[in-house]
């Protein structure tokens, strides 16, 4: 097997810290979070780490579908609003290995941000249903691990690249290729049959809610006379057609610009946005 990932992480400045897990700083904050969990209190963030592992801790409670929590881009920039920033911390936190970044199917510039222990767990879980019984091919798991998501840092991969790591730990061949999507692990693009995704295994049927549920939270403002809704009131909202909850969903709507929230004396205030 693999050696163990590095579980330390970086400071938004880049800068090494001792060992530490995921949702250390989540947990430091955990007096704040419970008593002020609406996402009014907790919305702005000057750190990204930070702003990630709480996020993290924020991540719905999923029924039927299993899921190691993740977040989006977008909700990152609703949280830190130097995007700058943003970007470079990601980039450092790519190469230190803390985190992988997954380009989504649900819009061109949406992309998933998940620890990398958590991946790993959502991959061995993927594995696991993957070969059952069936062990014929299985080491190109071990080889992945080891030679390829330690080495590629991209959100994608071409074919040759791809066979090139996986010879590393032996003859890899079109039947190790064809595991690894199946167990959910690599999507062929569709522009381009030779290039590969990174993807979340399992993640499908989320991704559908994500979609529906961006549409179900802006049809409910557009029905508003202005628009408009306390933010407060509408972190209450139960949506029908999502498993996430509205909070997640309106995070990702005010990073990507669809929502803009305004302060007034009642409260922050979420407005579909016209620009």
């Amino acid at each position: 097997m693999a050696e163990p990932w590095p579980s330390y992480s970086s400071s938004s400045r880049g800068k090494k810290k001792r060992p530490r897990s995921p949702n250390d700083d989540a947990t430091s904050s955990q007096g704040r979070t419970e008593n002020s969990t609406s996402l009014e209190d907790n919305l702005i963030f000057s750190d990204t780490l930070i702003a990630l592992q709480l996020m993290r801790t924020q991540f719905p409670k999923l029924e039927k579908v299993v899921t190691q929590p993740f977040i989006l881009q977008s909700q990152l920039y609703s949280s830190v609003k130097d995007r700058t920033q943003v970007d470079r911390d990601l980039e450092s936190l790519k190469k230190d290995r803390v985190l992988r970044v997954f380009k989504l199917n649900t819009g061109q510039d949406d992309h998933a941000i998940m620890f990398m222990d958590d991946y790993l767990k959502q991959m061995e879980s993927a594995v696991r249903r993957s070969t059952g019984k069936n062990k014929d091919g299985s080491e190109v798991f071990d080889w992945f691990e080891k030679y390829v998501l330690r080495s590629k840092l991209d959100v994608s991969i071409d074919h040759l690249e791809l066979c090139s790591l996986l010879s590393h730990g032996g003859d890899a061949r079109d039947k190790h290729i064809t595991l690894l999507m199946n167990a959910g692990l690599l999507t062929r693009q569709l522009i381009d049959p030779n290039m590969f995704w990174f993807s979340i295994p399992s993640i499908g049927p989320i991704l559908k809610g994500l979609s529906q549920g961006r549409k179900e939270v802006l049809s409910l403002l557009n029905r508003r006379k202005y628009k408009e809704m306390l933010l407060s009131s509408l972190e209450k909202t139960r949506l029908r057609l999502s498993p996430l909850d509205v909070r997640f969903h309106l995070r990702d709507l005010i990073g990507s610009g669809h929502i803009k929230t305004v302060q007034t004396p009642t409260g922050l205030l979420a407005r579909v946005s016209t620009d």
